[in-house]
């Protein structure tokens, strides 16, 4: 009992800190949805293809949360998700168009996009985004988080949710690959926000794979980003009603 009510008092002191940095802060406004661009949907093609490692699968690290015993009792799963796959496949990278749509514009998805803390933990612990659409971000969790995002191009914000159930939504201005995210309560916890200005994008889950639909016909530079082993880009052509596909092979460390 004493080190919940020791517990208590230092989540606090932490979320008054937190909230300092622009917890009462408005959300972010959006910018003004584009146009929506002269793109003849049945001209359209796609980008599919797998994420492979060479080598052995670094072995995931476990994640000390006795700091917190809220976190404790509530985890159901311990492991870092830093390296993640199966059979030579690579988990959580994220791929998307890097060149390519340059003079196109497209309309901003109406779709919310959620990011929670579940078991003091993000999931999901990589994802995507178009500038402007909303990030509504969740504390599931019987205890202090804080959402702490640093990107480089947009906006830097941190935000207490001291209570179980709380909910925010964000929006970010610009396009930016990756915005992290951290809680400052719990130095385990961390996520990656890849923001851009068209929906082109995919994550990669354990097998590895990833799927880019409806994509003009043109020549494209495709990258795959993975928060440990940097970045692969790939030339790709795509053609009306065809599938290229792509492979990126990460050497393991």
């Amino acid at each position: 009992m004493h080190h919940r009510k020791l517990w208590t008092v230092l989540s606090v002191l932490v979320m008054a800190a937190a909230c300092g940095g622009g917890g009462d802060a408005p959300t972010s406004s959006a910018p003004a949805a584009p146009a929506a661009p002269a793109f003849d949907p049945t001209t359209a093609g796609n980008v599919s293809g797998m994420v492979m490692i060479d080598g052995e699968l670094p072995a995931a690290e476990e994640l000390m949360m006795a700091s917190d015993p809220a976190c404790v009792e509530a985890a159901t799963e311990t492991m870092s998700n830093t390296f993640v796959g199966s059979d030579g496949h690579l988990g959580n990278v994220f791929v998307y168009v890097k060149e390519g749509l340059e003079g196109q514009s497209f309309p901003t998805s109406s779709d919310v996009i959620t990011l929670n803390q579940e078991g003091c933990r993000y999931t999901p612990h990589v994802l995507g985004l178009q500038v402007g659409q909303t990030l509504k971000i969740i504390n599931s969790d019987a205890t202090l988080h804080n959402i702490h995002a640093t990107p480089a191009a947009n906006e830097e914000f941190n935000m207490g949710q001291p209570i179980q159930g709380m909910e925010f939504e964000r929006t970010f201005n610009a396009a930016e690959v990756m915005v992290p995210f951290k809680c400052d309560v719990h130095g385990w916890m961390n996520a990656y926000v890849g923001v851009l200005d068209h929906p082109y994008f995919g994550v990669t889950g354990t097998d590895g794979m990833f799927d880019i639909s409806t994509l003009p016909p043109g020549d494209y530079v495709i990258e795959a980003w993975h928060e440990a082993l940097g970045t692969q880009t790939q030339n790709v052509t795509v053609a009306t009603g065809q599938t290229a596909e792509v492979s990126f092979t990460f050497t393991a460390p």
